[in-house]
């Protein structure tokens, strides 16, 4: 059997995801010079596999800020633990240097000041580029994109997902599994399945009907003369995440027996290699990989986590490859006799800057664009402040989203849903369309306006906050915290649930909020069918014309206990 220490040695050396270290805060010219493609791009080949994997784009394919989360709470036995680790203390634990082009793409630390060094991140042409340039040096490398890829853009809203459809093919992708992609539809998913020139996995989907697989569970690739499984994992929680109306024709979840036989089935077929690409989250595969067995790699996604290195349970390793196009992670593997004997890693970051663009990539995105153009383009106002989305209970686009609730929609309180996509603006930027609708693009976006008790409001939080803090990870079936204006809570994150929240008041006055009173509250993203109301994102840009420039105060509205 091999051992946790032969693996070890296998990747020494081998996962940190800058080749150099010890960058300063230089301007954005000396960052340039000081980082090149080469060195970004620069692996020792190794073993006889190459898995090269990507995820949670949410339709980004132009170059983008993304600040990452400031606040990732673990609790249980993630507590501590990657990915739940961040700013100063991610940058001690995988010994990375303050102020480098690591701690700029994976941390939030200094997140404007750096990004004036180090320039955006993402593009899919210069995605392309590295997809090539791996491809180059390993022809049978394997493409497998792990889902979100369909959604989160303006462009992806009006063409019904089909620019990233077009886009995902010509990058090659030779595999996927799936999440966001479903609420476009059961008949819009299954007319560009029909249409795709690779597999569309999902072990788990099962119709709900017959109650039986509904989709390929899994793709045998044969390469170099090895047989690789690559079994997909769709996100479990769809009918509760998501609007369960949108595809009832098909039910999800975990069902780890059915993983269990899937994983069976193609060792039973003689495969060298089994890959599980997930949509799970990261907390969920790390349960669901020591509980299963069998699985030589996970490619983990959904959480949007980014980690530097590889995260080992058991014999299987968990590569996360973070979110909206910042990475791509390149996986070398030594497989011999029907077994994992080493791996290779790297995290390669996409400074957008630093590599080149493919030019037929960038093409076919500046076409799939350009009917839309003058729309996306169009200056809505501009910003004062840092604008993002991710961490566990609020971020400051959703407190501006928030503040256009109320206003607009004339609400003592307001809610926004805790979904982790959404890109950032830095300070001084202007604000587009397409930004307004890279942070609120769906198909169920309506605003509504409604009459709510103190008691639902709480109990509205604390099933929230189960999702996120319970510490059964299966149980942790949503996104992050909602983000609520208007409203002032406490939340202790180590009680069990009904016993989180407490000290709810309205923000404006202090006052206590009665469990037996009635409050207007508006928001959006209802998973509720027939849900009325304007556009979330045409709320947002009529708030925004009005004030013509945001500037906004830090929220302190959440006290948190309990970490």
């Amino acid at each position: 059997m091999i051992t946790r220490r032969e693996f070890l040695q296998a990747a020494v050396s081998a996962s940190a995801i800058v080749g150099v270290s010890g960058f300063g805060n230089w301007s954005k010219l000396a960052a340039q010079q000081a980082l090149t493609q080469d060195q970004l791009l620069q692996f020792d080949n190794f073993g006889n596999v190459t898995l090269i994997h990507i995820t949670d784009i949410h339709a980004q394919a132009k170059p983008i800020w993304f600040r990452e989360p400031e606040i990732n709470l673990g609790v249980g036995a993630a507590k501590g633990q990657a990915p739940h680790v961040t700013g100063k203390d991610f940058l001690t634990m995988f010994n990375l240097t303050p102020s480098s082009p690591e701690a700029y793409a994976l941390t939030h630390e200094d997140f404007t000041a750096l990004g004036k060094a180090y320039g955006k991140m993402g593009g899919l042409d210069r995605v392309a580029t590295v997809v090539k340039a791996i491809r180059a040096a390993r022809p049978q490398a394997i493409l497998l994109d792990g889902g979100d890829t369909w959604h989160g853009s303006m462009t992806s809203f009006l063409t019904k997902g089909q620019d990233m459809v077009n886009i995902m093919n010509a990058l090659g992708t030779e595999a996927m599994t799936s999440h966001w992609e479903w609420t476009l539809g059961t008949e819009r998913v299954k007319e560009i399945v029909d249409a795709l020139p690779f597999p569309f996995l999902g072990a788990n989907i099962f119709d709900v009907e017959w109650d039986e697989p509904a989709f390929e569970p899994y793709k045998i690739f044969e390469k170099g003369g090895l047989r690789i499984a690559v079994i997909g994992q769709a996100f479990p929680y769809m009918p509760i995440a998501n609007p369960k109306w949108m595809f009832p024709e098909y039910s999800f979840g975990i069902r780890e027996e059915r993983m269990q036989e899937v994983v069976d089935e193609v060792r039973a077929e003689g495969v060298d290699l089994v890959v599980c690409l997930s949509h799970n989250g990261f907390d969920v595969d790390k349960k669901m990989v020591s509980r299963v067995k069998g699985i030589d790699v996970i490619l983990t996604g959904h959480t949007h986590d980014a980690i530097p290195e590889p995260v080992l349970v058991g014999e299987t390793i968990l590569i996360a490859s973070g979110s909206n196009g910042k990475f791509v992670s390149r996986v070398d593997l030594d497989v011999r006799d029907g077994r994992m004997m080493g791996f290779r890693h790297k995290l390669i970051p996409i400074f957008s800057d630093v590599i080149t663009p493919d030019q037929s990539m960038a093409a076919l995105i500046d076409a799939e664009r350009a009917p839309y153009k003058d729309q996306l383009e169009e200056v809505i106002g501009t910003t004062e402040s840092l604008l993002y989305r991710r961490g566990n209970f609020n971020g400051t686009w959703d407190d501006l989203i928030c503040n256009a609730i109320r206003s607009e929609r004339d609400a003592q309180i307001a809610m926004s849903p805790g979904v982790r996509w959404g890109t950032s603006l830095m300070p001084g930027d202007a604000i587009t369309r397409e930004d307004i609708h890279n942070v609120t693009s769906m198909t169920y976006g309506a605003c509504y306006r409604t009459e709510m008790t103190g008691e639902t409001i709480k109990t509205i939080l604390e099933d929230v906050a189960d999702n996120l803090f319970n510490t059964d990870p299966y149980y942790q079936q949503g996104g992050d915290m909602v983000r609520v204006g208007g409203l002032a809570y406490a939340i202790d994150i180590a009680k069990p649930i009904g016993e989180r929240i407490s000290a709810l008041a309205l923000a404006d006055t202090g006052e206590a909020l009665d469990a037996a009173k009635s409050y207007t509250v508006a928001g959006w993203a209802s998973v509720n069918e027939g849900t009325e109301g304007p556009q979330i994102w045409d709320v947002l840009e009529a708030h925004i014309k009005k004030i013509g420039t945001v500037k906004l105060e830090p929220n302190t509205s959440v006290t948190v206990t309990g970490i």
